[in-house]
């Protein structure tokens, strides 16, 4: 798949007119139907007037290649942290609400539970010793200060998975760092939910966040892996073309060498 083309057919796309005389004519082409301008992403000749100009150095930084693909894959995993903390965040406005109507939910809960039991009696399944009635038991039961613990755990859980969602979908170098600290510390806990009991969702969460640090430690060069932050900055560099063009040009005063033929 050619990410610039498909970013460019989607987005429109980017044009810019250097002051440089080299640059500017190494970017510009004038055709029958008018003057055109080369895409920094894609490298097509646009017809029309180029969206900016000025010089070379305050061009638009413009995502390509391998870099637009980490972006879209970034932004995946954004929106899995955002959906993950929308529903984190929810679950803990709910056990607040609860905790303040707990006596009235032990009172329903003690006198609606026998009711069930012929049914459950004819269905030949034992309520008194299903999990997801010891579950409900052991969460009525629980003190009202548990549960305020357990929701301001869960508020601080889902209010740093909403800053990781937004550094990654910013595509911030901090959210990046914050993204791999974060879910580095989760994957322990994780591990021990998959010691007490192994399931399709926990194996699939453990693997889906052990991939996303490696992709993250590797891919961005984090804590100083492949050269840091300067060899990341320097790969996204030599990615863009209005670059690649100004790395090209012949300085004034420099020899000029004859065409290979």
């Amino acid at each position: 798949m050619d990410w610039n083309l498909r970013h460019c057919s989607r987005k429109g796309h980017t044009t810019y007119a250097p002051r440089e005389a080299g640059l500017r004519t190494r970017l510009h082409a004038q055709t029958p139907l008018g003057e055109a301008w080369r895409c920094l992403r894609c490298g097509d000749y646009v017809l029309g007037p180029a969206k900016g100009e000025g010089p070379a150095d305050e061009a638009p930084e413009v995502l390509r290649g391998r870099a637009l693909r980490d972006a879209v894959i970034l932004r995946l995993l954004a929106v899995e942290r955002g959906v993950r903390a929308l529903l984190i965040l929810a679950a803990a406005y709910g056990i607040w609400r609860f905790r303040a109507h707990l006596d009235a939910v032990q009172r329903a809960f003690n006198e609606d539970l026998p009711l069930l039991r012929p049914l459950a009696e004819k269905l030949h399944f034992n309520l008194d010793d299903s999990g997801i009635m010891h579950t409900l038991r052991s969460v009525i039961e629980a003190r009202t200060s548990t549960l305020a613990a357990v929701a301001i755990g869960l508020l601080v859980y889902g209010i740093l998975q909403l800053v990781e969602a937004v550094g990654l979908w910013l595509l911030k170098r901090w959210g990046e760092y914050f993204a791999v600290v974060a879910t580095s510390l989760g994957i322990p806990i994780e591990i021990y939910e998959l010691i007490e009991k192994i399931t399709v969702v926990r194996v699939g969460a453990l693997v889906l966040n052990i991939a996303a640090v490696i992709y993250l430690l590797v891919s961005k060069r984090l804590f100083g892996i492949r050269g840091g932050k300067a060899a990341h900055e320097a790969a996204r560099h030599e990615a863009s073309l209005l670059e690649v063009e100004e790395a090209g040009e012949v300085p004034e005063g420099s020899p000029q060498r004859e065409p290979v033929p």
